[in-house]
């Protein structure tokens, strides 16, 4: 039975330089949005209002999106919370109003239109909160690396190690980068999207790195360069099925859940995207950049004299 797909013989790695360049400027140009733009956080992270509400019969979150909007209140976010007949509406917190008033203010607006709406929670989240919140997932994404460098230290050679970490860095910057250049909000579900970026990202170099450690002991006539293309073209096609798969349940995702996954999905969208271009590029560029060579990874005591003539 012929397989569905053939291997691939692309020289990768002749671009290298090119691929470099591009993922540096793209960098330089995240790093600077970051520092510049900012970060546009959600409720999440800046403290406001949360008012969970009950309808007496299911509703639409657009109406009452749409009612908001018509009212004044731009950055809300409604979701259901439960079943269609409950609704939680997150608020921002606005100059010159405090959150008493908002939240007033809100359920007078909704109950024009359906005045039986019912009011069950309403609950504040501070600023304090939302600067733990941030300082507690900046460190969150930095003991991941740490993490990750341990592991993959002990699993491969340092050099693989750096080039893993340097493939995620690369990957989170960009990603959070884009989100400061777009001014989309930031919020908790996107930190979440980060964070499985990072996974997603070292899953697939990962696997580029298994075969680039078994080709060094298998082609023993070829240079390390050699070696590396061979290994991408070989996981070409696991690469390129899984990424496109996943885009496809985050594409329907982000055209079909609705805005309360919209951002989550995005993100993942972007992180996918840039994990598969980083673990083909980026990883396997850095450890050629480390100086990885075979001594690196062949056993140092072989049995006889023959092991040099395997194939």
């Amino acid at each position: 039975m012929k397989p569905i797909l053939h291997q691939t013989h692309i020289d990768f790695m002749k671009w290298r330089k090119v691929a470099m360049t591009v993922s540096l400027t793209v960098l330089v140009l995240a790093i600077a949005s970051i520092a510049i733009r900012g970060l546009n956080f959600g409720i999440d992270f800046t403290g406001g209002t949360l008012i969970e509400l009950g309808y007496g019969q299911p509703v639409k979150l657009g109406g009452i999106r749409e009612t908001l909007s018509d009212s004044g209140f731009e950055r809300t976010t409604v979701q259901h919370f439960g079943t269609s007949h409950d609704v939680l509406v997150r608020l921002a917190p606005e100059a010159g109003r405090n959150n008493a008033e908002l939240s007033d203010s809100v359920v007078e607006v909704l109950r024009v239109n359906s005045p039986e709406v019912e009011v069950r929670r309403i609950e504040f989240v501070g600023p304090q909160v939302g600067e733990e919140l941030r300082e507690d997932g900046g460190l969150a994404m930095v003991y991941a690396l740490i993490g990750i460098l341990v592991y993959v230290t002990m699993r491969f050679e340092y050099r693989f190690s750096f080039g893993s970490v340097i493939a995620l860095v690369h990957d989170v910057i960009i990603t959070v980068g884009f989100f400061a250049l777009t001014g989309i909000e930031f919020d908790l579900p996107v930190l979440a999207a980060v964070l499985a970026v990072i996974g997603y990202s070292l899953n697939d170099t990962i696997v580029v790195y298994d075969r680039i450690r078994e080709n060094f002991r298998k082609m023993r006539k070829a240079d390390t360069v050699g070696i590396v293309n061979t290994s991408i073209n070989q996981t070409l096609s696991r690469t390129v099925v899984t990424s496109l798969t996943t885009l496809l349940v985050l594409l329907a995702l982000f055209f079909l859940g609705g805005s309360v996954i919209h951002s989550f999905a995005l993100a993942l969208i972007v992180g996918v995207v840039v994990g598969t271009y980083s673990s083909i590029y980026v990883a396997s560029s850095s450890i050629l950049t480390l100086g990885v060579s075979k001594k690196d990874l062949l056993p140092i005591q072989r049995e006889s004299p023959e092991a040099e003539d395997r194939p």
